[in-house]
């Protein structure tokens, strides 16, 4: 097939889940596959990140788009307008009309076969009645983040505008799932919430897979006493939340059973709140952005997902699995991921539930070890890329072919010999 795959960033630095979801099985489709890659540029992307696309696609498409600064006065307008829009913030600040049309000339040339709309974020971007298969891959119910957001808010201003940016996602999510041909999730618990909230059927699950080549146990032996460590992008809301509800609510609990427990946080673009915490306290680390995550999870005792809100699945979960890391994680975290409590991870949702199952692989380092390899064992049998991507390879095919149907019963049954 010749697949025409929308995003709306570069994949290099492959830094943050749905890059790393996206970056791998797109490898994997190339194999078999033509791929283009068409996808907005706003010049945040990695100095080599064009000539590096190579690894994922045959053709790279670059639109530039010209992308708010983040806290910048400008930004703070963007939001403030975005009250009288239709479209959460979230969507709107992707609009781009040159990507619109180029998705337009490029269905209408005929040499596409399938059209995949990578997150939610792109569709904003999609011409109406484009007569190509499409399938749109959803890494999240992206209404759900922020439904969940508004719930977790005590400021009432906080809390209203996300309740509106709830509304305003959940109406585009739910009409954008009704123009595609399949719809694909990345859990059988996203698969049903659509159904549910969106009354749609044609709904798919792909599981999240894990690179067990890359992560896998190093048995460090200069592992640090009683560390724990989180892993993820600091400057996307579920995982700036999860860290500030565990410095504030879960920390102190821990620190009173083991006072020399530390704290590793590793993700780009941390906040200045939590560059200050690690500043004032000596137990907190905060790394930024770095090149290799697992040299900090490899060292680490246990490892923490005390995730709030959230949607999709948490690679970041099966990473600590692959390489036998015991984890303590919320029930969102793990939300989605076929793991047993108790046998592969451990979960808890209050602070001092929390608290306890952390001291618990502190303190009796025996239970993380059967953690550890139980999920290992797990995520290598089970969740590797190549079987992942063969899924989803399967369910676009069909798009394809129900797309072929119904053209044909449009305009007849080609010629013997001719071509659709």
């Amino acid at each position: 097939m010749n697949i025409l795959w929308l995003k709306t960033e570069l994949l290099h630095p492959v830094d943050k889940g749905g890059k790393i979801r996206t970056y791998q099985m797109l490898k994997e489709l190339k194999r078999k596959h033509h791929v283009t890659y068409l996808t907005l540029d706003d010049g945040s992307a990695a100095p080599d990140a064009r000539t590096l696309a190579v690894e994922y696609c045959h053709e790279l498409v670059c639109i530039p788009h010209r992308a708010k600064v983040k806290f910048s006065a400008h930004f703070y307008s963007d939001l403030a307008i975005n009250l009288a829009s239709p479209l959460p913030y979230a969507l709107k600040k992707y609009e781009n009309g040159a990507m619109r049309d180029e998705i337009q000339a490029r269905v209408a040339k005929g040499k596409t076969d399938l059209l995949v709309c990578d997150f939610l974020t792109p569709a904003v971007n999609m011409p109406e009645d484009l007569d190509v298969a499409k399938v749109l891959f959803q890494h999240n119910v992206e209404a759900m983040i922020w439904k969940r957001h508004y719930e977790v808010q005590s400021n009432f201003l906080r809390k209203t505008y996300f309740r509106g940016q709830f509304s305003k996602m959940r109406a585009f999510e739910e009409a954008a799932c009704r123009k595609f041909d399949i719809v694909v999730a990345v859990s059988v618990n996203d698969a049903e919430t659509m159904r549910r909230e969106y009354g749609i059927t044609n709904v798919e699950d792909v599981p999240t897979g894990v690179d067990t080549e890359f992560f896998k146990p190093a048995n460090n032996p200069e592992k640090r006493a009683n560390n724990l460590v989180f892993t993820g992008s600091m400057d996307w809301l579920p995982n700036e939340d999860a860290i500030n509800w565990f410095a504030e609510s879960v920390f102190p609990i821990i620190k009173r059973s083991v006072p020399d427990v530390s704290l590793t946080v590793v993700g780009r673009n941390p906040l200045p709140s939590l560059v200050e915490l690690s500043k004032r306290d000596p137990s907190v680390e905060v790394t930024g952005r770095v090149d290799d995550v697992r040299p900090y999870m490899d060292r680490a005792a246990a490892y923490i997902v005390p995730i709030r809100i959230g949607g999709g699945t948490r690679l970041k979960i099966y990473e600590a699995m692959a390489m036998e890391l015991p984890t303590v994680s919320t029930t969102v975290g793990a939300e989605g991921l076929p793991v047993e409590d108790g046998k592969h991870i451990l979960l808890a949702d209050s602070p001092e539930a929390f608290a306890a199952a952390v001291v618990k692989l502190l303190t009796r380092p025996e239970i993380g070890k059967d953690l550890g390899v139980a999920s290992g064992s797990l995520v290598r049998e089970r969740f590797g890329w190549r079987g992942v991507t063969d899924r989803f390879i399967e369910i676009s095919e069909r798009a394809f072919g129900k797309s072929t149907m119904e053209t044909e019963q449009i305009f007849g049954m080609p010629e013997v010999g001719g071509t659709i």
